[in-house]
């Protein structure tokens, strides 16, 4: 105590032995002055800012400057470069240590695919204006550890069982108050089909998180969905909404046609309904030809919940379904599409810019990635927009089989409100998955086909594991570098 005290008189008596003004500090003049009105009245803050005026005076720069020493741009450009290089090969270490740990499972699982592991070594290979490191090693620890659990997770390397998984699921989902980031943890990697109606809903947003509540939000909102419908549908309709609902009209016949189910009158009229009461709730963009493909997820899957048992999709009559069940159905769809579309809702603006420009992210997403097949399509004359628009648009539901598109929906509700963004990562997976097919094709016409009737009609939920894994992989490995979506190259 008494050093401390001797410490503040030594300060004391130097600042007032020093005849030099230093900025930012009262002068001795002023602090004279204060003293001396102590006794008689506070000292004012005007008193106190007019002695301290000088803080930021330019003539106070001695403090700063460095006596005629110059730093070449080249040693700062030097330095910067061995801080990315320590960090790369940091990065690397972990990712290295990291992919040992599977090494017991069975080579087939353990093992990436090639065109992922080339999207990992591509990272180097970028300009060092493009790159730039913003996490510390501590960091990227622990990004490689999340990234690892969700691709085990995601193609199979999880030795979990379907059945203890669905335990899992079941054990969350009748929590008092469930954990949202729990559930979306574990259903990134897929949702048991007799729990995904409630997980979805829950998911979508459109559920509460307390047990309690869940059913009287249910009903309300079904109420308020029909509320709407007799309000908006079953009355004249406004000639405003006349071109939406002709528009509708024609394209619903038109969805699916392979699907027997779409086809049949009811299901029809339920979809209808559904995009008229969201078109006319959505002026900004209203319906958009595509958003009709994006029903169809919420459907089938909803649809599933009341299918008798031992019954088949594919023949069953909808119509034959109890009323009531109908309209749980229906209303749970439109509710499910209202959230989902909200994240995206600039997709279907005028013009869709929003799409535009995850197109152009795309390429150059792919050219950074892989500038073979980038190159490839260039040469033959291929724009991304003819044929990604599409993938944007619909979410690839044209491009998979439905079972597949609801299995990527999982993940895609798993992402919350960043699953716009994560769907470019899995465009550019899907695309790197037909790499060699692609570079075989030597003409526009030939490219063309391939990329509008690529053959996934065999594919199964494992083949998404793979691709939403390859879709993480290439997030996480540009997650330090997002200048590669803001490139400003001529192409």
């Amino acid at each position: 105590m008494e050093n401390h005290d001797n410490n503040e008189d030594q300060g004391s008596t130097f600042w007032k032995k020093s005849t030099k003004p230093v900025p930012g500090r009262p002068s001795p003049r002023k602090e004279v002055r204060s003293n001396s009105q102590q006794n008689s009245s506070s000292t004012s803050f005007q008193d106190f800012q007019d002695s301290v005026s000088d803080a930021w005076d330019i003539g106070d720069d001695e403090f700063c400057n460095i006596l005629d020493v110059k730093i070449s741009k080249q040693v700062v450009h030097s330095t910067a470069l061995s801080v990315i290089n320590s960090h790369r090969n940091k990065s690397a270490l972990q990712s290295a240590e990291q992919a040992a740990l599977p090494a017991t499972q069975p080579a087939a699982q353990a093992q990436p695919p090639s065109h992922t592991q080339n999207a990992v070594k591509s990272v180097p290979e970028l300009s060092q204006g493009d790159y730039t490191v913003h996490n510390s090693p501590k960091t990227v620890t622990n990004n490689s550890h999340r990234s690892l659990t969700k691709l085990q997770n995601a193609v199979g390397v999880d030795s979990e069982t379907t059945v203890s998984k669905l335990a899992k699921f079941r054990a969350l989902l009748e929590t008092t108050l469930l954990n949202l980031d729990d559930l979306r943890h574990l259903s990134w990697s897929g949702i048991p089909v007799e729990v995904r109606p409630v997980a979805w809903r829950l998911l979508a947003g459109y559920l509460p998180a307390s047990l309690e509540r869940r059913q009287a939000v249910m009903e309300r909102k079904r109420l308020d969905y029909w509320n709407l419908v007799k309000q908006y549908f079953d009355t004249e309709r406004d000639e405003t909404y006349q071109d939406t609902y002709r528009q509708i009209h024609i394209d619903i016949p038109r969805m699916s046609p392979l699907i027997a189910l779409f086809q049949q009158k009811t299901v029809q009229e339920m979809f209808e309904r559904i995009l008229f009461i969201w078109a006319i709730r959505h002026p900004a963009s209203g319906y958009v030809q595509g958003i009709n493909d994006l029903v169809t997820p919420f459907y089938v899957v909803f649809l599933q919940e009341f299918l008798p048992a031992g019954g088949d999709l594919d023949t069953l009559e909808v119509g034959s379904l109890p009323k009531e069940h109908q309209d749980i159905i229906e209303a749970d769809s439109f509710w499910c599409l209202s959230k989902f579309l909200d994240g995206i809702q600039d997709n279907y603006i005028f013009a869709q810019l929003g799409i535009q420009h995850k197109v152009k992210q795309l390429k150059e997403l792919i050219q950074r990635i892989d500038g073979t097949l980038h190159k490839h399509l260039q040469r033959h004359g291929i724009d991304y927009l003819q044929f990604s628009f599409r993938w944007m648009n619909n979410l690839l539901t044209r491009e998979i089989p439905l079972r597949c598109s609801i299995r990527l929906w999982d993940t895609y509700l798993a992402e919350s409100d960043s699953f716009a963004s994560f769907q470019l990562y899995v465009c550019a997976a899907f695309l790197l998955h037909w790499r060699q097919e692609l570079l075989l094709e030597r003409d526009f016409q030939g490219l063309m086909l391939m990329l509008q009737n690529l053959p996934t009609q065999n594919w199964t939920d494992s083949d998404i594991g793979v691709l939403v894994a390859e879709a993480y992989r290439l997030k996480f490995t540009f997650a330090d570098a997002p200048n590669h979506l803001q490139s400003n190259d001529h192409r």
